[in-house]
């Protein structure tokens, strides 16, 4: 979850505004499954539409840098460190065989996904 602004954090590199609104519509959407009831579903069950919404988010920010090429590095790199995305998924999404993945987990000797 990406984390709240305040005075002290440094200000977002240009073009922030620009997917400003997309990256709030995303922080709702994950505030509103965080806050669904999980009565009768199994742990994994509840944590799915979190994760697909994680999935997305990183996505988009994958898509916006390396396929669209419309945001620049130094935002790039701010999204990642502020908790936008998923840097340890995007950096799979880059290797071939990787590129429908849906989360790290996935690739990890647990059963879950």
């Amino acid at each position: 979850m990406p984390k709240v602004r305040t005075s002290r954090t440094k200000q977002p590199p240009e073009g922030f505004e620009e997917i400003e609104e997309v990256l709030d519509e995303y922080a709702r959407k994950m505030r509103d499954a965080e806050n669904e009831t999980h009565e009768g579903k199994r742990k994994q069950e509840s944590l799915w539409p979190i994760m697909r919404i994680s999935h997305t988010r990183s996505r988009y920010i994958y898509d916006l840098y390396y396929k669209r090429e419309a945001i620049s590095r130094e935002l790039y790199d701010w999204l990642l460190k502020q908790g936008y995305a998923d840097a340890n998924l995007i950096a799979k999404w880059k290797r071939p065989g990787y590129e429908k993945l849906c989360c790290v987990r996935c690739i990890q000797f647990s059963p879950g996904c």
